[in-house]
């Protein structure tokens, strides 16, 4: 039975007061929709208002804390009138940690939510979304697999808090793997006892589905200097699952690895496969749905030859060699490529390293594969890419997307070189926030 929330006010945990709040007076608002990044709409005087922890329906009193030329943001002082979907958080520290938008939503609420933000993107950024939008959706708990967590002055691990870059130091995560929260905690503790005169800046960490297998990458900013192999051999009879570590330099938000101790890969378990995924290679972060994804990805797609661009260690392009003659998985993160060549190994599939973009211009010249998988970061495809993209004109493409205001843009120009929208997918990867995944499959 899920657990009903009460109206709340400021002195409920899940809204924070804000010390830099204005001194307007509180407002009494109608929250009228959801928007991306987290926060709801509402309107005071025909302007727009942003307010965070509230949800569609609800009548707030809201004080405005940040003034803008074309908007407003407010924090929520009480919830006059709450939604019948407002439930209980699960987690003690939503509202001030940063992690978490929807906590305060029954899940079904999340995704209908998430639909009509993604809708409205489309449309509003001039593609014309498809009458059904089909969901992907799993356990909302426990599923992440990767965790990057911060040490506040007292050594104590956590999140960046919500409206400030402050670490909200945390004794528990819901949303992720139960594994990775005892090693965060463990790691903490360790770094205290071991007095390193600076302590290093962040910790991140990422598990296999099973919680069997774990490595741990530790930032500095240069000044501390921890003893890897000392820290490894205290930390690994506490989190037996711990595998490897790695100290990471950052100077100028570049990082560099300078030293590591134990395994410098972890095998991860996914479609059928064991996937070889280096320190610091990227990875579908939802440990539930990776099968999912990737059948919704690849199913219904066969030929002669298929391209994955962006192809991290070859998550979609190893399932692609069961399905097309030949297959060219394109990726330029070195972390990624030790992975993405064994991932391949044996198969019909071949590894290149480059750029997206440094391969299109090659390819451009005559090659034309049966079908194109594009999973780009949050930033999407620049205009060459897609301009390149219409050029060659592979009769399928497929579009793998982390930012749906991205996707919108990049989807009009590959619309206008000719393609159509067949199918989109909502798949829920970060259950509790405002984040989401779209797979597109185009038809040229």
């Amino acid at each position: 039975m899920k657990k009903r929330a009460r109206s709340f006010s400021r002195r409920n945990e899940a809204v924070p007061k804000n010390s830099q709040q204005s001194a307007a007076a509180p407002q009494l608002v109608q929250i009228e929709k959801p928007i991306y990044g987290g926060a709801f709409l509402a309107r005071v005087e025909g302007k727009a208002v942003f307010v965070p922890l509230a949800l569609p329906g609800e009548q707030a009193r809201v004080r405005v804390v940040e003034e803008k030329r074309g908007y407003a943001t407010a924090e929520v002082e009480e919830i006059v009138t709450a939604s019948a979907e407002r439930v209980a958080p699960a987690c003690k520290h939503f509202g001030a940690c940063g992690g978490c938008q929807y906590q305060h939503a029954e899940y079904k609420a999340q995704l209908e939510m998430k639909q009509t933000i993604l809708r409205e993107t489309l449309e509003r950024g001039g593609v014309r979304a498809p009458d059904e939008i089909a969901v992907l959706a799993g356990d909302p708990w426990a599923y992440r697999n990767r965790i990057r967590l911060a040490f506040d002055a007292e050594g104590r691990v956590g999140y960046r808090g919500r409206r400030s870059h402050a670490v909200i130091a945390i004794e528990e995560c819901p949303i992720a793997a139960p594994l990775l929260v005892r090693a965060a905690l463990g790691a903490a503790e360790l770094f205290r006892r071991f007095a390193v005169p600076s302590r290093p800046a962040e910790l991140s960490l990422f598990c296999d589905a099973a919680e069997d297998s774990m490595l741990a990458s530790v930032f500095t900013d240069g000044a501390a200097r921890v003893p890897l192999t000392d820290y490894f051999d205290a930390l690994s009879p506490q989190i037996p699952s711990l595998r490897g570590v790695e100290l990471v330099e950052v100077h100028q938000s570049l990082p560099r690895t300078i030293a590591r101790t134990g395994a410098e890969s972890i095998a991860y378990r996914a479609a059928g496969f064991d996937y070889r995924v280096d320190h610091g290679a990227f990875f579908q972060v939802n440990r539930w749905l990776l099968d999912e994804l990737v059948e919704r990805v690849t199913e219904g797609l066969h030929g002669g030859q298929a391209w994955d661009l962006f192809a991290g260690v070859g998550l979609f392009a190893r399932k692609l060699a069961e399905q097309f003659e030949r297959v060219i998985a394109v990726e330029s993160a070195p972390a990624a490529m030790a992975g993405l060549k064994h991932n391949l190994d044996g198969t019909n599939a071949t590894a290149v390293r480059a750029t997206t973009l440094e391969f299109l211009r090659g390819a451009a010249k005559g090659e034309r594969p049966d079908v194109i998988v594009v999973d780009p970061p949050r930033t999407g495809l620049d205009a060459e890419t897609t301009e390149l993209l219409g050029r060659i004109g592979a009769p399928e493409m497929v579009y793998v997307s982390c930012d749906p205001a991205t996707l919108a843009r990049d989807l009009r120009a590959l619309v206008g070189a000719g393609y159509a929208i067949e199918r989109v997918t909502l798949a829920d990867l970060f259950p509790q926030t405002f984040h989401l995944e779209t797979v597109v499959k185009l038809q040229r």
